[in-house]
């Protein structure tokens, strides 16, 4: 999802710099497994190597697990702008029993979607269509 950073996405953790200039990025997936993971580390290396930065590690962590509620407000803005149903807001206090909420199109704002496939383009995405648009579009599982 290259319109949104993984500060708003959540899964930049961490980013120190120490006396040497040494660089640690700090990074959590979003899910155990995401194929995403590679690709994430080399582009940090990458951009800050473009910055003149070589000396760089890249740590992943797994605890807390990562969590859409750490999606900012601007990565689910840019989210529903491309096209693609942030999920709700702020998960609910523990123990909260789950109730699946109406999904608002992020195209044309009706509320009239419906899951096609739980699985999308990505393990975590699902696939939905709006029936008033006719539109299908991803939208970000709740984690």
């Amino acid at each position: 999802m290259p319109m949104v950073d993984l500060a708003d996405l959540g899964i930049l953790r961490d980013v120190r710099v120490d006396d040497s200039g040494a660089i640690t990025v700090t990074i959590t997936p979003t899910y155990s497994g995401c194929p995403a993971m590679d690709a994430i580390r080399a582009d940090i290396r990458a951009r800050l190597a473009e910055h003149g930065h070589t000396d760089v590690t890249v740590h992943t962590v797994f605890t807390p697990p990562w969590s859409t509620d750490w999606i900012t407000a601007e990565g689910r803005r840019k989210l529903a702008e491309h096209g693609i149903a942030p999920p709700p807001g702020r998960a609910q206090r523990p123990g909260a029993t789950f109730v699946a909420l109406s999904v608002r199109c992020p195209r044309c704002g009706a509320t009239d979607t419906r899951e096609l496939s739980r699985f999308g383009a990505t393990a975590c995405k699902a696939l939905y269509v709006c029936d008033a648009c006719k539109e299908p579009f991803d939208r970000v599982k709740p984690l």
